[in-house]
Order: structure tokens, then sequence, then C-alpha cells
């Protein structure tokens, strides 16, 4: 646009050409040297001299001062415009070699070369333009003459006899250049609003474009993370399936162990009655009647009352217990595992856990979600406590470096008993500062154990497991007051379970001062058990271990705690 307003800005308006070497006289204005001349030439004899711009008057001829600035943007523009291809129309005055036509006369629909051109252009009458081939398209079909108006109520282009005939008459009759000019403006003003709109409508493309390259990369993103995810539950699909597979390989030993027991029992039996049928058959073959007597009576052979009956009904009782495998207990664990043991780690923004708090979790079917901690603790009610005590049970020692001030250790390092005078030890960093416990020197990293303590009646007591990363300071460091220890808490007729500073209170009485502790480290267990007649479950925690667990026992206000052996 700029470009092109100042091409016409260069343009001399007699010969419709850029200024060549341009001449100012007196009034100002610019013109071709040659095309000025050429119309001076033209006025001698007159006696006036006139300017074609501003029709100025002066007796003498005016001199002419060469414009250098202008002559210089002139030459600067011609040097930077491309070169301009050649029309194909020639020179209608050249006859022996046509030279390519620069303008074409609109009046005389003759097309002169730049040398005919100075002769074509002398005529006032002659309407100069770029040369083309399409001249009648710029005169009207009837009178054959120049366009010169625009009719505003026909929208049509006519020549100055279609104004004098009264065709086209009266305001709707514009001169055609001031037509040209106001349709332009209105022109420039739409295209200032289509510019606008195709701005618009570039921001809009752009703005389309960058949401699409956020939906790709969040599609990219949900699809790791949803890729993890799943990793993630496979991964814990295939530790719930060791678990399992651990249970029943532990139901196997358990039968296995029983079955044996009673097959060697049986084979004991056994070899006694064969003894004494070889007893009774010496004796058949005896010939002395006093001697077959007094033996007889004395082996007491003839009674064959020895309670087989009763031992054939306790064995069938035992068989019947836990000789076959519990089928029912598999798909329990199954479901508690997939309560309470399956992580979703959601990478939505949303952590959701299915595990024993959860009373509501959408997205999931109601025999998932919802499970509480009684339900699951009536579930682990049918887990077999019968545990062969020469298979799982681990003779547990007390560490008397972790041993606090308060904490008397006995000698064989099973008792730890709370007394008022302290003993004043040095101090470690494994030993508790703050609050009477000790930890113990047996530690697990796997496997399936269990151990048992003795309380007493009076005083307060905590019994569990811990990590041995515990806090040894603060209160803090209490078992069961973090998130690295578990215990059953008792004292003064009211009894709970603690971990990570939350306490559950526990409703039942108890009628005996025994417990036991089982672990099932890859499973994830820790159970609490009162050994009164029968066995009776308390809780069991789940939870994934990280770390070695100790036994843990804290004791105050005269208590002890022994663990039993």
């Amino acid at each position: 646009m700029a470009s092109a307003d100042l091409k016409d800005k260069l343009i001399f308006s007699l010969c419709l050409s850029i200024y060549t070497d341009p001449v100012t006289p007196r009034c100002g204005h610019n013109f071709c040297r040659v095309c000025v001349g050429r119309l001076l030439d033209a006025q001698n004899g007159s006696g006036v001299y006139t300017c074609p711009e501003c029709r100025a008057e002066i007796e003498d001829r005016p001199s002419l001062q060469r414009n250098i600035t202008l002559c210089n943007v002139a030459e600067h523009f011609l040097s930077t415009q491309p070169e301009q291809e050649e029309t194909g129309i020639f020179c209608t005055y050249c006859i022996h070699s046509p030279a390519p036509a620069v303008k074409s006369c609109l009046m005389c629909e003759a097309s002169p070369c730049s040398d005919h051109l100075r002769v074509h252009s002398k005529s006032a009458e002659n309407v100069i333009s770029d040369p083309t081939t399409a001249m009648g398209g710029r005169k009207t079909s009837i009178h054959k003459k120049i366009l010169e108006y625009y009719c505003l109520q026909d929208a049509a282009c006519i020549c100055v006899s279609c104004k004098l005939d009264g065709e086209s008459q009266g305001p709707q009759v514009e001169i055609l250049d001031e037509a040209s000019r106001i349709k332009k403006e209105k022109l420039g003003n739409i295209l200032e609003k289509l510019i606008l709109k195709r701005e618009e409508i570039e921001k809009r493309v752009l703005s389309l474009q960058e949401h699409r390259q956020e939906v790709q990369e969040k599609a990219i993103g949900l699809t790791e993370r949803v890729t993890a995810m799943f990793s993630d539950i496979s991964r814990q699909m295939e530790d719930l399936e060791k678990r399992v597979l651990s249970e029943i390989s532990w139901q196997e030993q358990e039968a296995s162990f029983t079955v044996s027991d009673l097959i060697q029992e049986l084979e004991i039996k056994k070899d006694e009655l064969s003894m004494k049928m070889r007893h009774i058959e010496e004796l058949c073959n005896v010939s002395d009647p006093v001697t077959v007597l007094q033996e007889a009576y004395k082996g007491d052979l003839c009674d064959t009352k020895d309670g087989d009956n009763e031992d054939r009904e306790r064995h069938d009782k035992q068989v019947h217990d836990v000789s076959d495998l519990d089928e029912g207990l598999i798909p329990n664990r199954l479901h508690i595992g997939l309560k309470r043991g399956i992580n979703f780690q959601d990478s939505f923004g949303i952590s959701a856990k299915i595990n024993s708090d959860d009373k509501d979790i959408d997205g999931f079917s109601d025999d998932v979600k919802g499970v509480s901690q009684s339900e699951i603790d009536d579930e682990f009610e049918e887990l077999p406590i019968k545990l062969k005590s020469n298979q799982r049970y681990l003779d547990i020692l007390l560490d008397f470096k972790t041993a606090a001030h308060d904490i008397d250790v006995s000698h064989n390092l099973k008792t730890a008993s709370w007394v008022v005078i302290y003993d004043h030890r040095p101090e470690t960093p494994e030993r508790f500062r703050d609050c009477p416990q000790v930890l113990s020197s047996t530690y697990f990293t796997s496997g399936q154990h269990y151990w048992e303590v003795e309380t007493c009646d009076s005083g307060a007591w905590m019994v569990g497991m811990s990590y041995p990363s515990i806090d040894r300071r603060g209160r803090q460091s209490y078992i069961g007051n973090n998130n690295k220890s578990w215990c059953l808490c008792g004292g003064y007729s009211k009894y709970s379970m603690i971990h990570d500073g939350k306490e559950s209170m526990l409703s039942v009485r108890f009628s005996c001062n025994r417990f036991r502790i089982y672990l099932d480290y890859e499973a994830g267990q820790l159970s609490f058990y009162e050994l009164c007649d029968p066995i009776r479950h308390l809780h069991t925690y789940a939870a994934t271990f990280t770390e070695p667990l100790h036994a843990a026992l804290c004791v105050w206000c005269d208590s002890w705690v022994t663990i039993k052996s």
C-alpha cells in the first residue's frame, strides 16, 4: 500500500509516467522537463504562459529549476521496483520494428512507444493510461466516447453525452475520479473491517491450536499416569497372589504337621499292639497253666478297654478341624486383600486408598467399599490360630541398650518392670529417655511368627511391635503414638489399640493376662489375641512393612510384662 501511494505521488499528470528529470517553475509545481517544455512551446506566441497545474499566468517564459530531491526520490523508487514484464502490446506507430508500448490513448485508441508518446501527448484531448488492448471498455457503446462520469442511480460509468442527453442528471451523477475516490474510501473502510475480522479469526485459530496442543499434552500425561497406575495395581495383585499362595502353603503345612503327629501317635500304638500280640502268641504256646495265668494277669493282656473309642473320636476331630484345607478362607483373604491391600494412587489429583476407613468410594461396587474394622476383625476371627510352637514360635530377648532409666530388665532378658528409682545408665542413641519402654534384640524381616506375653493385674502397660527408626525422645516416641509402631494398651480395666496416635477402644472384657502377637510380614498383618479358652481375636493391623520389626514393651505405675518362653 505504501509503495502504491508513493508511485501515485511520483506520476506526472500530463504524461501519466513517473517524473523524468523533474523541474520546478516559480509557482512551485513539478513537471517532467520534456513534457513542460512541449507545453511552453505550444504557448509561444500567445503572449502569456500558464502553469498547467494552478493556471498561474506570467508574461515571460518561466525559468525552470531542476528539483534534485524529487529526481533522487524518483530514481530511487524506480531502482527498487522489479522490472516489469513485457505486456505484449506494441507501438501502433512503429512500422518497421515495433517497440513495446508504454502507454495507451483511450481517445484515439492507440498505444505509442516512448518516442511517439512525446508527440502524441501534446493534444489536450488525449486520455493517457497504462498499455491496454481493451480500450473499447473505457468508452460508451452508444456514443463511443470516453467514460468521464459515474451514475449513482444506475451504478454505471457514463460519458459526457450520456449526461447531456438527460439520461443521467442531477446529484446522482459524479465525476469518475471523485466517484472512484469515494468508492476507494468505502472499500478502505471495508478493508479495515475485514482485516480486523481476519485478525480475530487468526487469534481464534491460534487459541484453538493451543487448546489442541494442551489436550494432546494432557492426554499424554494421563496415558502415562494410567499406565503407571495399572502397573502398580498389577504389582499389588502379584503381592496379593503371593500372600494367598503363602496362606495356602501355610494351611498345607499346618494340616501336614497335624496329620504327621497323628500318624506318629498311631504308629506308636500300632507297635505297642504288635508287641502285645506277640506276647499273647508266646503265652498261647506255653504248656504251664500257672505261667500262662501269672503272665496274663501281670501284663494285663486281657484288658481291651484302653480308650480306643475316645482316641478315635479325638483323632477324627483333630483331622476334621485342621487336617483339611479351609477353602472358604481363601476367598475371604482375597476379599480382604482387594478391600485393603490395593492402593490406587490416583494421578488425576485424587488419592483413593481402599482400606478399612473408607466408607464410601465412588466408582466401586458395593461389595468392595465401606469395609469397617469390625468387619475385617470378624473375618480375621476365622484365621487359624492353632500354631505349631516348634514352627513359628521364636524366643524373644529384650535389648538392654534400649531400656529407659525407669525400666528394669530381668537377667534372662524376658521381663520388663517399672521402677521408681532411676538407674542412671549411659545416654546412648538407642536408649529411650522420655518413655518407660524397651525394644527386643530379636527382629523380623520376613515370614510368619508369633510370641506371647503375660501382664500384671495392676498398673498400665503396652505391648506391640516397632521399627528400629522410632524416635527415642519426646512423647511421640511412645509405641503406638507414631506411624512406626503398633500396640495393645491395657490398664485400669480399659483396653485399646493404638497406631499413629489414633486410639481405638476395645469393648471386650479380658478374662486372662496372657496375649499372643502374630506377625505375617509379607502379608502385612499384625494380629493380637487373648489366650483365653477359647482363644479370642482382638484386632488385626494391616500395613506394608518396610523395616525390620522389633518387639516393644512399655510399663509404668508398678506394672510389669514378661515374654513367655
